[in-house]
């Protein structure tokens, strides 16, 4: 018995020792990934000299309020906020259900050009977007969209990597059998993809969400092309205007205003992944 408890002591031991070291890869790649937001704070908490100390300073000063009133006098960082925060949730909105639809249609249904047409929604992927910038001004001009959120919801209502996206999950995910008994029931097209496609892939939807929420919200080039009243900025456009300063930049400011503009994502980045895990494991207890 002894022998027994000896041979398998040693042969626990690798076992042991790989898990230690997985969670402590996990650890150690947490902590890289955690630290500049942590450094960000830290800077924002700080005047604006902290950022050239040697070596960087870690600790969390009091300057936090000081920094932000003076992003308060230099934007509309509110205004900008939540003008992101509608122009991101209108396209995501738009994105999931556009997409979602597109690749169900792709992935379950028969119909002429189906696979050219396909072949055509990805080639769009291999155009550069700044290709794209002047045909469609041109367009909003001519649609006197010029200046308004039409101008950055619109043309972002649905993408070709959201229907490619949705297409390949459906296409493994949703079985046809589910749904050839959905329109046995006498369940339409929409019904069937409401309450049968839709629970299944809830999962890819969220994932789709945080994507493309994110996208749109880090977005700048495009709102600077289309928007000229200063109500209409997005996020991305008022913190730019903090780097316009006579004196040098003062990045205790520009970090504090950063740092507040995150917390939305991080916010979102949360809340969908909850949901995601939670597709995730009801998809493999079904299963």
């Amino acid at each position: 018995m002894s022998t027994m408890n000896t041979s398998s002591t040693k042969l626990g031991n690798p076992g042991l020792f790989s898990k230690i070291l997985y969670y402590v890869l996990l650890i150690v790649g947490a902590l890289v990934s955690v630290f500049p937001f942590y450094w960000m704070f830290v800077i924002a908490t700080n005047d604006r000299g902290a950022v050239f100390n040697i070596p960087p300073l870690l600790t969390i000063g009091d300057q936090f309020f000081n920094n932000f009133e003076r992003v308060l006098e230099k934007s509309d960082f509110f205004q900008a906020l939540g003008n992101s925060l509608f122009v991101s949730s209108m396209v995501t909105i738009s994105v999931v259900f556009f997409c979602t639809l597109a690749g169900y249609a792709f992935a379950k249904y028969e119909f002429p050009l189906k696979n050219i047409l396909f072949v055509c929604v990805i080639a769009t992927l291999f155009v550069p977007t700044q290709l794209s910038v002047l045909p469609t001004y041109i367009i909003m001009a001519k649609l006197h969209w010029i200046d308004t959120y039409r101008a950055l919801i619109v043309p972002a209502m649905v993408n070709a990597f959201g229907i490619f996206w949705m297409r390949q999950y459906i296409s493994t995910s949703v079985h046809s059998e589910l749904i050839e008994a959905g329109r046995i029931d006498g369940a339409g097209h929409f019904r069937v993809f409401w309450n049968i496609a839709i629970p299944v892939i809830t999962p890819a939807m969220a994932t789709l969400g945080i994507l493309n929420f994110m996208n749109v919200w880090n977005d700048f080039f495009w709102p600077l092309v289309v928007l000229k009243n200063k109500e209409h900025y997005t996020i991305q456009i008022a913190l730019q205007q903090l780097f316009s300063n006579r004196d040098g930049l003062d990045y205790g400011m520009i970090m504090s205003a950063t740092f507040t503009a995150t917390i939305p994502l991080l916010i979102v980045f949360l809340f969908f992944s909850r949901y995601f895990i939670a597709g995730l494991t009801s998809g493999a207890i079904k299963s």
